[in-house]
């Protein structure tokens, strides 16, 4: 199992995605909390934590929803690659 997740790059895949969903999630963060699109209409009750805290909260699971989007996306376009080079490799 180890040797296939390692063929498939997987921990590289890991890697990249993590990153490219911490800042999707930093970026949209700071357009909500810094306004930088304009002030926001505030007309919700928040319970128990204020607005800044809830969307915290969405910003991480958005940052763990895209790193694994991003993951399998990376690993399944490494195991078509591995395929076609095998293919190739068996054509010849």
């Amino acid at each position: 199992m180890l040797v296939l997740l390692e063929s498939l790059a997987f921990y590289r895949n890991v890697r990249v995605g993590l990153v490219a969903g911490a800042v999707l999630a930093v970026l949209l963060y700071a357009v909500r909390t810094l306004e930088l699109l304009g002030p926001v209409i505030d007309t919700r009750d928040y319970p128990l934590f204020g607005p800044d805290a809830w969307f915290l909260l969405l910003a991480f699971v958005l940052a763990a929803t895209f790193a694994l989007l991003v993951a399998v996306g990376l690993t399944v376009a490494e195991a078509v690659r591995g395929a076609r080079e095998i293919s190739a490799e068996d054509a010849e």
